[in-house]
């Protein structure tokens, strides 16, 4: 195979996927609890995987033709996938602000880290937890504070009827439960 087919495009030191737009106000705020996550993460790849991946690539360059070598390729472009990670998440902790959510602990008041029971038109209840851009998970019930659901919710208190615009329409959803994380013990 030519070289040329194997030549490494001067485009791939740039980021393929832009960092997430910070939020309205240029805030990215996340939970202590999701900013130490993404900072293991950040070392993980920088102290552990990076390393091993540098030592391999180094292996398969001292065995020769380069164009050919699968190890060689492969653990280039897993370098540059590395690379790329740690540029986002160095520029995505850089920005971020910590919230201590349990400072809320007894309010009926939606603020970032509540976890929210609501019903909306139907009845149908749903809990919610409202958290950073970078830590929100779906799957667990966890939204993002940047979301429709959430902006139509934060700042209501319980008992409160908030209307989310959806593409149907517009949702009433009656706010039925606001509960905070415990504090944390930090010694």
């Amino acid at each position: 195979m030519s070289k040329a087919f194997t030549r490494e495009s001067d485009r791939d030191d740039e980021d393929d996927v832009p960092a997430a737009a910070p939020a309205p106000g240029g805030k990215n705020y996340i939970t202590r609890t999701g900013y130490e996550r993404l900072r293991s993460e950040l070392f993980t790849l920088m102290d552990e995987e990076r390393p091993r991946i540098v030592e391999i690539v180094h292996w398969a360059a001292s065995n020769g033709d380069r164009s050919e070598n699968g190890d060689y390729l492969y653990g280039k472009k897993r370098l540059r996938e590395i690379d790329r990670r740690i540029r986002f998440l160095t520029r995505r902790l850089e920005i971020a602000e910590v919230v201590d959510a349990s400072l809320h602990q007894g309010s009926d008041q939606v603020f970032f880290g509540a976890t929210v029971a609501y019903a909306d038109d139907t009845g149908r209840e749903t809990a919610v937890t409202i958290l950073g851009v970078d830590e929100a998970d779906s799957a667990q019930g966890q939204i993002s504070w940047v979301s429709p659901v959430a902006r139509a919710l934060l700042k209501a208190r319980v008992g409160d009827v908030v209307r989310l615009v959806v593409p149907d329409g517009a949702q009433e959803l009656e706010i039925l439960s606001v509960t905070y994380p415990a504090p944390e013990c930090r010694a």
